[in-house]
């Protein structure tokens, strides 16, 4: 592809530092085109942080000039605008063909009928996915495409099942603050216009038919029935785990051994990404090549290397499909393919093009998942490892060539370490953006854990798939969940130790692009410029330090409070109000757990005086009324500077500068306030997020 991107000319030469840029570039042209995948990705990255919805002819507008520079100039940058202009295109058409329709406004108790699409196993009962609806009240061009609702008994529906039940549904949520992670979006591009629980018990009401998704259909009804026999054959907490490990489904694992694998650095192996297909695949092509070679006339007259990898492929192609082809498995599936591709063709795969052919095929496809934690920690950990194995190819090769059979366990368990150490690293800011955890002794936990996972839990896996089809499963599953069990004490022994995780508050976007930048470019060059990438890491981790978390909050309902005390913690109005938003507020802000705001000083640099109709906060010199109650807006109206109702404000408040009320609330959603001497500064969801397809804007037509 080198010979589409020819050498800078001309002006470049001309200007002193852009000659020198020209000459690196030039001396790189080989690495060139693992840089297509971040064009593209720049363009998606430009659709979905506008906060208006650009028209539909942007995108060929945007397109002629890069057009005519590349046929003009036949220049690199020209094809690197090409195809952020395509990202922006493929954003955009995407938009366009997911979208359905959602509620607008909550249903209680309502006669819901549909097909189960998609079944999850929970550790209380069963969430269902439901398509084909008939909701009573609702015409069909105002029922959604989809609704997904939570029972309180265990497999009360089959995949395929067309089940009748009474339940109360409500529209995606908005996010929990300002910049936080964005659920309408997620639902918008799931297709799913409603999230809720079911009043009693579903009534199945016809068998497995359907006719539109058949094959989805079959998949989700084999992996249904696949996570039921695994579940029966490991009896304890291995169940729950193999089910993940073998169909994707996680929703059955205890919230104490997902805490104890999140705490101690484990929790990545239980989202079936690159290590499990890869493990699966090349366990399959072993077994089938032995097999294969069992037969001296096979052996002979045909490429039996070659026809393993082809069922290789078929079995990852398999593995793919039963554990629901998220982005980290499409991810995997692309690279596997191609490598087993190469050894079909006799050919030699270089790894960092597989990672960009991955990510071009995924963008391409589904350009929304730029933006989730799986594509950036997926993407994050490939690219770094390849780029650390380019380094380190030659020294471990020499180490390992010239090792007894007693040296290479060191030598696995040193690339282990250093696996474990690059991958965590480039992973580490994603996770921190997205979570605000990380795992302090996840190197001690995947020494032991990660071969465990790869020499005896995926190749037990393996067998029990094949043994399915005798229904001798438990004859592998019962081996597999002794390593389970294995993984499951070091998760727990570790992450009892001492100061196991480090909370981190988020930092703001623009230090996450440094950082995704910089890494891109201390991973994709090979010469001594690319270490330029470490002044761009610590300037997107220096941003941190400019990311002030807000000193006052309130949810979209007016439910939940929560203010700033002097040690610079939030306090809570209440526990149970709104319990997953103040979680949400608590994780964005790095607190372990929340403080109720009741035991807040009433005097001081930050005080809270509260009674039966509302609190006072004082802080910054700003006077701050958190009005529960419409009698207190009198007197709250004569004396604060802010003024933040959960009921609506009929009155003039000549004090206020600023009055936020029910209204507000209900039509922009939660809001932020930070407040500084002479200033304070408001944000709220609606104004952040915009008006988007996805977003919800109330009290006007969109």
């Amino acid at each position: 592809m080198a010979e589409d991107f020819p050498h800078p000319v001309g002006g470049w030469r001309r200007a002193p530092g852009l000659a020198e840029l020209s000459a690196r570039l030039a001396a790189e042209r080989d690495r060139w085109r693992y840089w297509l995948p971040v064009a593209l990705g720049v363009g998606v990255a430009a659709y979905f942080g506008m906060t208006v919805e650009p028209p539909p002819w942007l995108p060929l507008v945007l397109a002629c000039p890069a057009l005519l520079l590349l046929v003009v100039w036949r220049r690199s940058a020209a094809i690197a605008t090409m195809l952020a202009v395509g990202g922006f295109a493929i954003a955009q058409w995407r938009t366009d063909q997911v979208a359905a329709p959602r509620l607008a406004k909550p249903l209680f108790a309502r006669m819901v009928e549909g097909r189960v699409v998609e079944a999850w196993a929970l550790p209380r009962g069963q969430r269902l996915l439901l398509g084909d609806l008939s909701i009573a009240g609702l015409d069909a061009a105002a029922t959604p495409k989809y609704v997904r609702v939570t029972t309180r008994r265990h497999d009360v529906a089959l995949v395929g099942d067309r089940v009748r039940l009474r339940a109360t549904l409500r529209p995606p949520s908005r996010s929990a603050l300002p910049g936080s992670y964005d659920f309408e979006r997620r639902a918008y591009f799931e297709r799913i216009g409603a999230y809720g629980f079911s009043l009693g018990t579903p009534r199945v009401v016809s068998g497995e038919g359907g006719s539109g998704a058949a094959l989805r259909l079959w998949l989700n009804r084999l992996r249904q029935e696949v996570g039921a026999r695994v579940r029966a054959a490991t009896p304890g907490e291995a169940g729950p785990v193999a089910q993940a490990l073998m169909t994707g489904n996680r929703g059955a694992i205890g919230e104490a051994d997902l805490a104890v694998m999140r705490d101690s650095g484990l929790a990545h192996l239980l989202a079936i990404s690159g290590l499990h297909v890869g493990l699966m695949a090349a366990t399959l092509f072993f077994v089938l090549r032995a097999a294969l070679a069992l037969s001296p006339t096979l052996a002979v007259r045909y490429p039996i290397k070659k026809i393993a990898a082809f069922g290789s492929m078929a079995g990852a192609l398999a593995y793919l499909a039963l554990t629901g082809a998220t982005v980290p498995t499409q991810r995997a599936f692309v690279m596997t393919c191609i490598v087993l591709l190469a050894v079909v063709l006799d050919r030699r795969v270089i790894s960092m093009a597989l990672a960009a052919v991955a990510a071009l095929a995924i963008l391409a496809t589904s350009p929304e998942s730029m933006l989730g934690p799986s594509f950036q920690l997926s993407f994050a950990a490939v690219v770094a490892l390849i780029a650390a194995y380019e380094v380190l190819r030659g020294p471990f090769r020499r180490w390992r060539s010239a090792a007894a059979a007693g040296e290479r366990v060191l030598i696995y368990l040193a690339g282990v370490g250093v696996t474990t150490l690059v991958a965590g690293a480039a992973t580490a800011p994603f996770a921190v953006y997205h979570f605000n955890r990380f795992a302090i002794y996840g190197l001690a936990a995947n020494l032991v854990a990660v071969p465990v996972m790869a020499l005896w839990i995926m190749p037990w896996a393996l067998f029990a798939y094949l043994l399915m089809a005798v229904g001798l499963e438990r004859i592998a599953l019962a081996p597999m969940g002794w390593g389970i069990e294995v993984v499951l004490g070091v998760a727990r022994e570790v992450a009892s130790w001492p100061g196991s995780v480090a909370l981190l508050p988020s930092y703001p976007v623009w230090g996450l692009g440094m950082l995704a930048f910089g890494g891109l470019w201390l991973c994709l060059w090979r010469r001594p410029w690319r270490l330029l990438g470490l002044l761009l890491i610590a300037g997107g981790v220096a941003s941190a330090l400019f990311e002030r978390g807000p000193d006052i909050l309130v949810d979209g309902d007016g439910r939940l409070f929560a203010v700033r005390d002097a040690e610079g913690r939030l306090r809570l109005s209440s526990r149970r109000s709104a319990r997953f938003v103040g979680e949400q507020w608590l994780r964005h802000d790095a607190q372990q757990s929340g403080l109720q705001w009741r035991t807040m000083p009433r005097t001081g640099e930050r005080a809270l005086a509260c009674d039966g109709l509302g609190c006072i906060y004082r802080a910054e010199g700003h006077i701050a009324a958190l009005v529960r109650d419409a009698r207190a807006l009198a007197d709250d109206c004569a004396k604060a500077s802010i003024v933040v109702s959960a009921v609506p404000v009929r009155m003039p408040c000549p004090a206020a500068e600023i009055v936020i009320d029910r209204f507000d609330l209900w039509r922009r959603g939660g809001h932020a306030l930070w407040l500084e001497p002479g200033a304070v500064r408001v944000e709220d969801v609606a104004t952040r997020v915009g008006v988007r397809p996805w977003s919800t804007v109330r009290g006007r037509e969109r």
